[in-house]
């Protein structure tokens, strides 16, 4: 009996986590959901970037396929599809030894109970090492409807976004400043081997620009850090609640930004809202690694009041809006494979009810700052200026171009900026009666 092929396993595992993503399964469940089952830590590692790759360059493995086979692949062979899809991410843009790349998913093909197909598995990774894939174009990746909204909000940088969201992102660090300062940390990831850089800003970041497991990170279950990206982390800053105050956070999970807030004071009273128990468990367990300060967290509906609110207004509010997501397509990759156009109309109109529903929780003089991850102008300044003419005791507060690029009353940063992921923040203040 021949000896198993080291690799075979992940790479199965990968086509079948890639077929359930491009059949309309989010990434990020099929992974929970893979990932575990896989023992060593490299495999985990591997697993991972076999996906991420394959989905951010599927439309040149489409094209790929388009080209060297007599007759395109029929829906009964859409796990041979996604298999050839991490084999070619393997070559390019994962640069694996191509020997052991094409062994590895050959013998995946026969793991998957595909023995009849591994000969043009083979032949068609050997393809790709001696042609190389189609160059292709990133905004090919992008559904036409939602490639128009780009070149429409952002025709000078269009070009840019779509580069930008076809990378992998670096990873963006949170030191937590009640355990201590962002440069003891950086001496201590350097005991590591850990390379890391610090922006000038925000105070608490650090740049990884080779990202590293949360293993690898010293102190991450006593909670000393946290993996935010840099564009959440300016969330807190552009908040900037007063000292001790009554703060509600309305669409709370995962929790990273409420975890913020309290580890820049832990005096904040927050209650921390989330539709979904499940979500809100996740931000009860952040909070918990980070050793914070309790806070009020309730699974309820901002939109719904008499459910869950005892009548004293907050002096802020943080409403970090459901969105299209169009800023962390990079993070996301299969973003692109499932939204829809009639995913942003219920999404516009989900804003727009949520920012009026929790502007009557705010305390007169108090702020609320909305902010999204999405790079549409729909959903972020029209949905600001919207909000703005129909509310006559809310004003705009300019925020300063470090949180990015002017966009009506608020800021946008796009994905790639100062090696951050897009973003949108707007500071409204409710003048007193």
């Amino acid at each position: 009996m021949a000896a198993p092929v080291a690799g075979a396993q992940v790479r199965a595992t990968a086509a079948r986590v890639l077929d359930a993503v491009m059949r309309g399964r989010s990434l990020r469940t099929e992974l929970a959901t893979a990932l575990p089952a896989l023992r060593d830590p490299r495999d985990r590692a591997l697993l991972e970037a076999i996906c991420f790759a394959a989905l951010r360059q599927r439309t040149r493995a489409d094209a790929a396929l388009a080209a060297w086979t007599p007759r395109p692949l029929g829906a009964r062979d859409s796990l041979l599809r996604a298999l050839l899809h991490a084999g070619f991410a393997q070559l390019d843009p994962l640069g694996l030894p191509p020997h052991a790349a094409v062994a590895a998913t050959v013998e995946a093909a026969r793991t998957l109970g595909r023995s009849h197909q591994a000969g043009m598995v083979n032949a068609l990774l050997r393809r790709a090492i001696r042609d190389g894939l189609p160059a292709g174009d990133p905004a090919d990746a992008w559904p036409p409807w939602l490639r128009e909204c780009i070149h429409a909000d952002w025709p000078d940088e269009a070009a840019h976004i779509f580069a930008a969201s076809a990378t992998a992102a670096p990873a963006w660090l949170r030191v937590n400043a009640r355990h201590g300062d962002r440069e003891a940390y950086r001496a201590r990831l350097a005991t590591q081997e850990v390379q890391a850089e610090l922006p000038a800003w925000p105070v608490d970041a650090l740049l990884l620009r080779t990202p590293v497991p949360v293993a690898q990170l010293p102190g991450f279950d006593d909670g000393d850090v946290s993996i935010q990206d840099l564009s959440a982390q300016l969330v807190a800053d552009a908040l900037a609640a007063p000292a001790g105050a009554r703060v509600l956070d309305a669409c709370a999970a995962p929790g990273g930004k409420a975890a913020h807030l309290l580890e820049r004071d832990p005096a904040l009273r927050l209650t921390a809202l989330d539709v979904d128990p499940h979500r809100l468990q996740r931000v009860a367990d952040t909070l918990a690694r980070l050793r914070l300060p309790a806070a009020s967290l309730q699974a309820a509906d901002a939109r719904a009041a008499d459910g869950w609110w005892d009548g004293t207004p907050f002096d802020a509010v943080l409403l970090d809006a459901p969105c299209s997501a169009t800023g962390v397509v990079r993070r996301q990759p299969d973003i692109l494979l499932h939204r829809r156009p009639q995913d942003l109309d219920a999404l516009l109109a989900l804003q727009s009810t949520l920012l009026d529903a929790c502007w009557r929780l705010l305390a007169p003089g108090g702020v609320l700052l909305y902010a999204t991850c999405s790079i549409l102008a729909a959903e972020n300044a029209q949905q600001v200026d919207a909000f703005l003419a129909r509310t006559p005791d809310a004003r705009a507060e300019p925020l300063d171009e470090r949180f990015g690029r002017a966009a009506g009353a608020g800021r946008q940063r796009l994905q790639g900026d100062a090696d951050g992921d897009g973003f949108f923040y707007a500071r409204l203040r409710r003048t007193a009666a």
